[in-house]
């Protein structure tokens, strides 16, 4: 280039030079390779090339160049200057390399780069929900995975389930089917802000029904503000989408993206989503959409397995409870029972005990184990506990009720073994008379003034399995006396022997101080009983002294009761505080029954399954809790216009601290009875 000619003419230029920018020599020297420099270059890339002419230095840089027939290259654009012998500069030498190949690789790696990282974060991202499905009891599991999807692909997501209708749901544990009447097509229903189905909606029209019926197993899109049917699933997402509780921040546009959340055999719900730049479902990409398939997929296979365990533990816990018997209140004998089965094992086993007014004067305890922890074993406990009250009420002798179950058992080719303890005790004047036998279970224990001592008479096989005559062991009883029946679950650890744990629970029930049954057996469950590895059933007989009265005793404070739900529940509970009230010495007891009455009629009339009753004397005054199987919290009312009833928390309320508090079954509700006001000295 001549650096005397304005605008620094070319004067030569190489055949590489034509063949990039597509002008040759002649053209440009004719000037036409201006637009080559002027096209793409800015106002202070233009002053940066003027003032390095004019200083004569040189000089670099990347500029984006117009070829002759318009297209554009990036290039690396070098201005040198060339010297003349007596120092002017009269020409200068300008070097273009094409970057448009070098450019275009580094681009595609960049890509691939970006590619791999986001693909990376895709599967931490699933990773990420599939730690957060791993707590199914979090009631805000599937409100933070809606977050996460917020914070890293979507700009707003959440979750509907649909449970006899279509709700928004934070948390796993909630997703229970609702019982009850529900709606046709099962969409619009079950939250405060629900819209009942239209009875004329047509299920065919409507894109997000067709999700629901499985009728669809791609997302579809749908604009908050189009024109749907009243009631329709559309119409729902359409009103609520973008307005879930506890769900940050609007939605970032009026277009939602609605993914199925599908289950073994039926759709469960919808994930609903909004991109994040405010556009339709074409923007978002491929990874991302796979990212919220994969989420919405296992989401629902976790919901699914949920359901299907909490359905099958129902019924395994159902049918066993339906099986055990309450606790018998029996004339003249003080009797306690307890059942736990064991968490870890699904919380059903084969333990079982009964206790039987066989006649007025007769009373049968039965304690039981069938082996197993599934509802095989619980059914096959059914039937044992079937055939052995009906032979104990017709035979009565122990030895012979035993044989005649071993012969049906045998024809009856239950698929379990079992071990059994059968004792009946006789009215005698004024005391008891025990007879008893066992079929390949541990012995009773009888405590006696301090002494406690095995029942291991009158042994026998399995039953079952007995091919002979069975005995039956007898002892008078003596007031005073306790008899301890058990499952093994009370005492057996893999970290020791049966029979060490036999001894240890001679050991605990010899040095027992509570006078009453429910505290002896408190006592021994709390010592021996805090982390047991099985089910555990214990019965405890306490043959009362009537020259004694009631003692007060330095126990541990605490009792226990399952009760059926129906209103005679009531006034055993009644029965139950008063008779701990006189045991412990506790005052105000005529306000504990009163409380009492109210929590278990309330759990009676209002919850469903049955009622659990714990008292807890806490120092400063007497803890009541009743639990039942209703998760709905109680309501203070100010009674029922037109009818007698409604004031029941209301009484609560004026004797004692009350709660609540939610539990794996359903509820808790407490109460704290304040202690009876001491009485006044001096005038008033």
């Amino acid at each position: 280039m001549d650096s005397a000619t304005p605008g620094l003419q070319v004067v030569w230029v190489n055949r590489a030079f034509a063949a990039v920018t597509g002008y040759d020599a002649t053209t440009a020297a004719a000037g036409e390779s201006r637009a080559l420099a002027r096209s793409r270059m800015t106002e202070q890339e233009a002053a940066s090339f003027r003032a390095a002419v004019a200083a004569g230095r040189s000089m670099r840089h990347t500029l984006t160049l117009t070829r002759s027939d318009g297209s554009t290259f990036p290039s690396l654009v070098e201005l040198s200057p060339v010297p003349a012998a007596d120092g002017e500069i009269r020409y200068w030498v300008v070097m273009l390399q094409d970057l448009t190949e070098q450019l275009t690789q580094a681009a595609e790696a960049a890509a691939l780069v970006e590619a791999e990282r986001r693909e990376r974060r895709h599967l931490g991202l699933i990773a990420q929900v599939s730690d957060l499905l791993m707590d199914v009891d979090d009631p805000h599991a599937l409100g933070e995975i809606a977050r996460l999807l917020c914070r890293t692909v979507v700009g707003w997501a959440a979750f509907y389930l649909n449970d006899n209708g279509l709700r928004h749901a934070e948390g796993i544990t909630a997703l229970r089917p609702v019982t009850g009447k529900g709606r046709r097509h099962g969409t619009a229903a079950h939250t405060e802000e629900r819209t009942p189905v239209g009875d004329g909606f047509v299920p065919g029209g409507d894109a997000v029904q067709a999700l629901l019926e499985g009728e669809r197993d791609r997302p579809v899109e749908i604009d908050l503000e189009g024109a749907f049917q009243y009631g329709s699933a559309s119409s729902w997402v359409a009103r609520h989408a973008g307005r879930a509780p506890g769900v940050d921040g609007p939605p970032p546009s009026r277009r939602a993206v609605v993914y199925p959340v599908p289950g073994r055999r039926r759709v469960l719900g919808l994930l609903v989503v909004f991109p994040s730049d405010g556009g339709s479902i074409a923007s978002l990409d491929s990874s991302t959409q796979t990212v919220l398939e994969l989420t919405a997929r296992r989401v629902g296979l976790v919901v699914d397995n949920a359901r299907l365990y909490d359905r099958e533990h129902r019924l395994a816990e159902t049918l066993q409870r339906a099986m055990l018997p309450e606790q018998a209140d029996v004339d003249g004998l003080d009797v306690w029972t307890y059942y736990a089965p064991n968490s870890e094992n699904v919380q059903v086993g084969g333990d079982w005990y009964d206790v039987l007014q066989i006649a007025p004067d007769i009373v049968g305890v039965v304690i039981g184990d069938v082996v197993g922890h599934d509802v095989e074993a619980a059914a096959a406990m059914g039937q044992l506990r079937s055939v052995v009250r009906t032979y104990a009420f017709d035979v009565r002798t122990p030895a012979a009720v035993l044989e005649r179950v071993d012969q049906i058992i045998g024809g009856m080719r239950i698929p379990r073994s079992a071990g059994l303890v059968l004792s009946t005790l006789t009215r005698t004047g004024a005391g008891w008379e025990l007879e008893y036998s066992r079929a390949g279970h541990l012995p009773a224990l009888l405590v006696r003034d301090g002494v406690a001592t095995e029942l291991s008479e009158a042994g026998g096989m399995l039953i079952g399995f007995g091919s002979g005559r069975r005995d039956t062991g007898r002892l008078a009883l003596r007031p005073q006396d306790v008899l301890v029946y058990f499952t093994d679950g009370l005492i057996e650890r893999r970290d020791r022997h049966l029979r060490d744990g036999m001894l240890a629970l001679a050991d605990v029930a010899s040095r027992v101080t509570a006078r009453d049954a429910a505290g002896i057996g408190e006592e021994v469950l709390s010592r021996l009983a805090d982390h047991p590895e099985d089910d555990v059933a214990v019965v405890v007989v306490r043959v009362p002294d009537p020259a004694a009265g009631v003692e007060t005793t330095n126990g541990p404070r605490r009792r226990r009761w399952s009760l059926p739900s129906e209103p005679a529940s009531i006034g055993r509970a009644r029965h139950a505080v008063l008779r701990t009230c006189e045991a412990w010495g506790l005052g105000n007891a005529a306000n504990a029954e009163l409380v009492v009455s109210e929590l278990v009629a309330n759990a009676v009339l209002h919850g469903y399954g049955h009622v659990s009753l714990q008292l807890d004397e806490t120092g400063d005054g007497l803890r009541i809790e009743v639990e039942d199987a209703n998760p709905a919290p109680p309501v203070t009312t100010d009674g029922h216009p037109g009818r007698v009833g409604g004031f029941g928390m209301q009484i609560v309320e004026r004797l004692a601290d009350w709660g609540w508090r939610p539990s794996p079954a359903g509820k808790v509700v407490w109460a704290r009875v304040r202690p009876a006001p001491l009485p006044r000295s001096g005038r008033d």
